[in-house]
């Protein structure tokens, strides 16, 4: 591996982790980002570089379980917080609710999914839909929200929450915005609506990644090993970062200057592609 390859890996690793957690969908940067520029099929070849950008996702996990490995323990009863009964536990069973609606549907149109909606017009398409949703989140969601802790959420909280999480199946919709958009909308502070989705994120990307990976083993070369070494540890070391200054920032932000960002960035893409 050179230098240039090096510096690739590092960027790319640099996009996933800052976005994979940030409602701007880091499906729609690392389309941007590599298809446009950086062009990692070149030299990897088509199902290596796919396979590269599985990898360095599951960097990004790595830096979830890191900040949240409390939160994580006590899904299956090995860490308790004070205060916290069994009557008000947030559990595996909220999780599996939450995840099940977009699991299913992912599933089913996976294949659709992967010929027809990864490009650079979908991704400009879902930044500006999933903007105007996460303004909408911001100016319809209860000016008072209710929920103010994970163990506040209901069944039926996180079943819906799921629901406004398949949209996210479009690239450049963003996970994280839905989940955080639905959440607001349905009475969740705009932190435990954050919590939730990074939650819910472990065994989402751990199952897609892990089922990808198993799927295009034979496709990786040993010769770039360095390369995906380089850009898991770049994804996970900034995701780390991103993680932990989104949550002490979202409550006080909110959504809407995220919004502005993704249209902005949907009217370049839009003048770069179409002009």
């Amino acid at each position: 591996m050179d230098f240039i390859e090096f510096l690739k890996a590092l960027i790319l690793g640099f996009v996933e982790g800052m976005t994979e957690f940030a409602p701007v969908s880091s499906t729609g940067h690392m389309i941007i980002v590599d298809d446009m520029w950086l062009k990692t099929s070149e030299f990897l070849g088509d199902a290596s570089a796919n396979t590269f950008k599985i990898v360095i996702q599951l960097g990004s996990i790595l830096a979830v379980v890191v900040v949240m490995w409390k939160r994580i323990l006590s899904l299956i009863g090995l860490y308790h917080f004070e205060g916290q009964t069994k009557s008000s536990h947030f559990n595996v069973l909220h999780v599996l609710i939450g995840i099940l609606p977009a699991g299913i549907l992912g599933v089913l149109l996976e294949n659709y999914i992967d010929a027809h909606l990864f490009s650079i017009e979908t991704v400009i398409i879902g930044l500006l839909v999933g903007a105007f949703l996460m303004i909408a989140a911001d100016r319809f969601g209860p000016r008072t929200p209710r929920i103010t802790s994970l163990d506040k959420i209901s069944y039926k909280n996180a079943f819906l929450i799921g629901l406004v999480q398949c949209l996210s199946l479009w690239p450049g919709f963003s996970r994280s915005g839905s989940t955080i958009s639905g959440g607001v909308l349905f009475g969740l502070t705009h932190k435990t609506a954050a919590d939730f989705t990074f939650i819910m994120a472990v065994p989402i990307m751990v199952g897609a990644s892990g089922l990808s990976l198993v799927k295009h083993w034979d496709e990786i070369n040993v010769g770039d090993m360095g390369f995906y070494v380089v850009g898991f540890i770049s994804a996970f070391v900034f995701a780390l970062i991103s993680i932990r200054f989104f949550l002490k920032l979202i409550d006080r932000i909110k959504l809407v200057p995220f919004a502005i960002y993704r249209i902005v960035l949907a009217t370049i893409l839009a003048i770069v592609v179409f002009l």
